[in-house]
């Protein structure tokens, strides 16, 4: 129950069991990748607090909500706790302020959009697309 509750569930889970095709975001080599990637295709990056109750809650609504077809969007995974210095370079490569939970969409090489906390599920995402 506690595990749950706390960010121990499989990050791609949802409640109807719809599995979102989360890259973890694991280095600094990536964001160069995700970059080069945004000319072509929409780039998320999802920052996540394992230990946090409404980032886990954000994410779950997130998932709830995920309704893209696939190859349309990449979702990259990053988590806060095992990777914040690259939280931190994120926050310095896109000049957009750490927030946790936080969502960032990339196109071009740039942050088109970016919200964090109840904020996120409030972005029309379809638009940015």
């Amino acid at each position: 129950m506690f595990g749950k509750l706390f960010g121990k569930k499989d990050i791609g889970e949802t409640k109807e069991n719809i599995k979102i095709p989360w890259v973890p975001l694991t280095s600094t080599e990536q964001l160069d990748e995700i970059i080069d990637k945004s000319a072509l295709r929409t780039q998320m990056l999802f920052k996540h607090s394992t230990t946090c109750g409404i980032s886990r809650m954000v994410l779950n609504r997130f998932g709830k909500n995920f309704d893209f077809k696939e190859n349309q969007v990449d979702l990259y995974y990053l988590d806060l706790h095992s990777f914040r210095g690259l939280s931190n370079e994120i926050a310095s490569r896109f000049q957009v302020a750490h927030q946790s939970p936080q969502l960032l969409v990339v196109k071009n090489g740039v942050v088109v959009a970016h919200d964090s906390h109840g904020g996120i599920n409030d972005l029309d995402l379809k638009t940015l697309v």
